[in-house]
C-alpha cells in the first residue's frame, strides 16, 4: 500500500469539500486580549479575536496570573509523575475543594481536560457498573460518544433536549437496569440550553442516574458561577457535574463534581486518570484565584451579557442570520463550508477579525457557521467594527440579507 498517497488523498478529499483545517498563528498579549498577534506568510499583523472560549477574559486576568506565578516559584514546573505517585500537589486538592464547593458536592476530581475527564469519568461508570445502560442526548459531545463507546456499554441515544422522547427511551428500558443519563447544558455550536430540571424528573421516575457537562457553563451562569444547575437551582439534583477550567475560568483542566464514593471509584479505576501526569501547580493555582474570584464577583458575567446583546442586535439590524439561543454563543450561520473559509479568511485579511469557521464534522454539512463568542473585554468599537465587516463581507460573498 501507498501509504503516503494515502494521507494525501484523504487530505486533498478535504480540501475539496471545504473542511480542510488550517491553524491560525497567533500569539495573545497580556493585558491587551481580545488584541492578539498574528504570525502569517506576510509578516506580523494585530487581530482582534472573537472565537475564543476564554469567554471571560480571565487567561488575562491580573490575580491568575500572580497566582500563578507564586507557584511557579514555590512548587516549580510540572507536577513531577501521576497523581498517585508523587503528583498530588497541595494545589490540587485546595483546586478539588474548591470545586466541590462551587458544585454543592462531597468532591470533586481533576483531570488533565475537559475531554479526559468526559471520556475517563462515563467509559469506566458505565464500563463497571454491571448491565448500566447510558442514554445519551444526540447532541452530545465528542468526549462523551468516545467514552461512552469505549465503555462498550448498552447505548439509547435520545432526541436533542426532547424530554418525551428520553422518557420513552427510558420506559422501554428493563426496569432493574442501571442507567444513566448523559447530557450537556449549553451546547457549544448551536447555544441551546438544556431543560434540567425536566431530565432530571424523568431520571428520577426511572431511577436513573444523571451525568451533566456543564463544560461551555461553568464561570458564565449561575450567582457564584457554577453553571446553568447552580442557577436553575438543581445541582443537588445531579449524580455527577462535569465541567472545565480552559473556558470561562482561562486555565486548563477538566473535573467531576460528585459523591466521595463515586470520585474515589472513578480515582480508582480510571485509567485516564491513574496513569496521566497531573496537571502542573502553577495551572492549577491559577484556577483556584480564578474560581474564588468568579464566586464573589458577577461584574464579567454582566459585562458579557451585554456584549452579546449588542451583537445580536446588530445581526439583527443588518439581516445577518444566527442561531437565536439564551446563551453566550452566537452562530452566524453560512451553511456552505466554501463559503464559511471565505468569509473568515476575508475577516482575517482585510479587516483583522479573527473568527474560526466551523465545519463538518464538527456540525453537520449545510451548517457551517461562524462561531462568535463576544466577551466583556471586547468593547463597544469592536463590535461596530465586527458588525460592519460582516455587513460587508455578506454583500460581497454574495449571500442573501435577511432583511428587505
Amino acid at each position: 500500500m501507498d501509504y503516503e498517497g494515502f494521507f494525501r488523498d484523504q487530505l486533498d478529499g478535504l480540501r475539496d469539500e471545504g473542511n480542510y483545517r488550517v491553524f491560525t498563528d497567533i500569539e495573545r498579549r497580556r493585558g491587551a486580549f481580545p488584541r492578539a498577534t498574528r504570525h502569517g506568510s506576510e509578516g506580523v499583523s494585530e487581530v482582534t479575536v472573537w472565537c475564543s472560549n476564554d469567554y471571560l477574559g480571565m487567561g488575562q486576568h491580573q490575580p491568575v496570573l500572580d497566582a500563578m506565578h507564586a507557584a511557579l516559584e514555590q512548587s516549580g514546573a510540572g507536577a513531577g509523575g501521576t497523581r498517585n505517585i508523587s503528583g498530588t500537589n497541595h494545589n490540587h486538592v485546595l483546586l478539588e475543594r474548591e470545586l466541590a464547593d462551587l458544585h454543592g458536592k462531597e468532591t470533586a476530581l481533576l483531570f488533565t481536560s475537559g475531554y479526559v475527564s468526559n471520556w475517563a469519568s462515563l467509559s469506566t461508570l458505565a464500563a463497571r457498573i454491571p448491565g448500566c445502560i447510558v442514554v445519551s442526548d444526540a447532541g452530545n459531545h465528542a468526549s462523551m460518544i468516545e467514552g461512552i463507546r469505549h465503555s462498550r456499554a448498552q447505548k439509547v441515544v435520545w432526541n436533542h433536549n426532547d424530554v418525551e422522547d428520553l422518557e420513552r427511551k427510558l420506559a422501554a428500558l428493563p426496569k432493574d437496569a442501571p442507567k444513566l443519563v448523559a447530557f450537556e447544558s449549553v451546547y457549544s455550536m448551536d447555544g441551546d440550553i438544556a431543560p434540567i430540571e425536566a431530565i432530571c424528573d424523568v431520571a428520577d421516575k426511572y431511577g436513573a442516574m444523571t451525568y451533566l457537562d456543564e463544560v461551555h457553563a461553568v464561570g458564565l451562569y449561575g450567582p457564584r458561577g457554577g453553571g446553568v444547575s447552580e442557577r436553575d437551582r438543581v445541582a443537588h439534583r445531579l449524580t455527577v457535574i462535569e465541567g472545565t477550567l480552559g473556558k470561562a475560568f482561562g486555565v486548563m483542566g477538566g473535573y467531576i463534581a460528585a459523591s466521595t464514593a463515586l470520585c474515589d471509584f472513578v480515582r480508582s479505576f480510571a485509567s485516564g486518570f491513574i496513569f496521566t501526569t497531573a496537571l502542573p501547580p502553577a495551572i492549577a493555582a491559577g484556577a483556584v484565584a480564578s474560581i474564588r474570584h468568579l464566586k464573589q464577583s458577577s461584574v464579567e458575567r454582566d459585562e458579557q451579557k451585554k456584549r452579546v446583546a449588542a451583537v445580536r442586535a446588530g445581526l439583527d439590524r443588518a439581516g445577518i442570520p444566527h442561531l437565536d439561543n439564551e446563551s453566550h454563543i452566537v452562530p452566524v450561520m453560512v451553511g456552505d463550508p466554501i463559503h464559511c473559509k471565505q468569509i473568515s479568511d476575508i475577516l482575517l485579511d482585510e479587516f483583522g477579525i479573527y473568527v474560526q469557521p466551523i465545519n463538518y464534522p464538527t456540525v453537520p454539512r449545510g451548517t457551517e457557521r461562524l462561531r462568535i463568542t463576544p466577551s466583556p473585554i471586547h468593547t463597544e468599537a469592536d463590535v461596530a467594527h465586527l458588525l460592519k465587516s460582516l455587513k460587508s463581507i455578506w454583500a460581497q460573498c454574495g449571500l442573501h440579507s435577511q432583511v428587505a
